[in-house]
């Protein structure tokens, strides 16, 4: 099913995404990332985490408009939404970007970023009563049996085309076990330095103290389409999935039933057309967090993410037709608008002076006090950069490292957009 890579070199890329991130900060955030402020008001908060630059730390619209710049699109009502870069991070514009909201199924990129490393796709797994135990009610299922057995590739597919709350919940027994899969990915988020995150449930579904932000859902969704098998259970379209075995005959037969994405950019609706170069990556939806997406798609060579959450306009879809809209605008802006922040880089990658290094809370990329917020008819000028040189050359190396190492070919998943069905990946 894999179509050969398509490799863009881009070291040009890699000289400026690190300048860039030399002039933003990624201090700690506001409030412990385990024991977060939830905000359940209609209001954001005036002041929020300020990883990834001060301008991501103000409520309302931020944005750098300018001669050349298309303005933002009409009609955007999500409380928190944030169109970056894919490749070099570079943050084009946020609306009230980390402020923590329940993240509804978008949590399970973090989920499947975590623990989808850990076991091979041909792996097998006979599923047991205990497996399936805990779901909340009206959890979105895939259909997964106990006393079936299933690859670990079975049960991913159910993961991100049906949001299978059933097979989030076998992949952590074969984890250990729900309390230590959210202990893992809650690790795995600090490491991110998605701190606005807060695990509750490893499968996104409606629980006390369980939040997230634009923000940190586009850092998982930036951390897993770094993974082959992600990129290509993010990208399926439409897939079989193992049903129940029954006797025919005097013979075991295993049935198997046809299954789409959700994802209604990738798989489309009456009212909602195929996103052209999309390439995943999730939805979600609950009664609190409401509508959730984060989508990644391709065009001309730019790879944009775009997060957008919680609506309030009840229109069907309307989480979908805000993305595309946001997408549109990214593509138009890109290369022509000044990034108003940074996503940042992991930890490990970030060490001790680089592009995550902690600075002063409630200053400026160069220092000074936070600018006004930016609303969709104006913005502030550009970033300085105000490090050593020392400092400057350990996280020029760190991101060159990151970005060098770590590609995104996606447009090859644009490519395979097809109704074959999914078969396991090669490794």
């Amino acid at each position: 099913m894999l179509a050969p890579k398509k490799t863009v070199k881009r070291s040009a890329l890699v000289t400026s995404a690190a300048l860039l991130s030399l002039s933003l900060t990624a201090p700690v955030a506001l409030a412990s990332p385990h024991h977060p402020t939830v905000n359940s008001s209609a209001t954001p908060p005036a002041h929020m985490s300020p990883v990834g630059g001060a301008r991501l730390a103000l409520s309302g619209t931020q944005v750098n408009l300018a001669a050349g710049v298309p303005v933002l699109p009409k009609g955007l009502s999500a409380r928190s939404w944030i169109v970056s870069d894919a490749e070099s991070g570079e943050v084009l514009a946020a609306h009230n970007a980390h402020w923590r909201l329940p993240p509804a199924s978008t949590l399970k990129m973090l989920f499947a970023d975590t623990v989808l490393p850990r076991f091979p796709s041909t792996t097998t797994h006979k599923v047991v009563t205990s497996d399936l135990a805990g779901m909340g009610a009206g959890s979105s299922l895939v259909g997964v049996k106990e006393n079936e057995t299933y690859t670990v590739h079975d049960l991913w597919i159910g993961v991100f085309l049906r949001s299978g709350n059933d097979a989030v919940h076998v992949l952590s027994a074969m984890n250990g076990g729900v309390p230590q899969t959210v202990k893992d990915m809650q690790a795995h988020a600090d490491e991110l330095q998605a701190l606005d995150t807060h695990v509750v449930s490893p499968d996104g579904y409606d629980e006390p103290g369980q939040v997230s932000s634009a923000y940190d859902l586009s850092l998982f969704a930036r951390s897993g389409l770094q993974k082959k098998d992600f990129r290509e259970y993010c990208s399926t379209v439409r897939a079989r999935f193992p049903g129940e075995t029954r006797k025919e005959k005097g013979k075991s037969v295993r049935g198997s039933n046809k299954i789409q994405n959700t994802n209604r950019l990738l798989s489309g609706d009456y009212d909602t057309p195929v996103y052209p170069g999309i390439a995943g990556v999730k939805n979600g939806n609950t009664t609190n967090a409401g509508a959730t997406f984060t989508g990644v798609a391709e065009r001309g060579g730019k790879v944009l993410l775009v997060t957008v959450m919680k609506p309030e306009k009840a229109g069907h879809n309307e989480v979908y037709k805000e993305t595309a809209k946001l997408l549109d605008w990214g593509f138009q802006a890109a290369g022509k608008v000044t990034p108003v922040g940074q996503l940042v880089a992991p930890r490990s990658v970030a060490g001790a002076g680089g592009p995550g290094a902690a600075k002063p809370a409630g200053k400026g990329t160069d220092g000074s006090s936070p600018k006004p917020v930016a609303s969709s008819s104006g913005g502030s000028g550009g970033m300085g950069v105000a490090l050593g040189i020392s400092a400057g050359v350990l996280a020029l190396l760190a991101v060159g490292a990151f970005l060098v190492n770590r590609r995104w070919p996606l447009p090859d998943l644009v490519r395979r957009r097809s109704s074959r069905p999914s078969r396991p990946s090669r490794h």
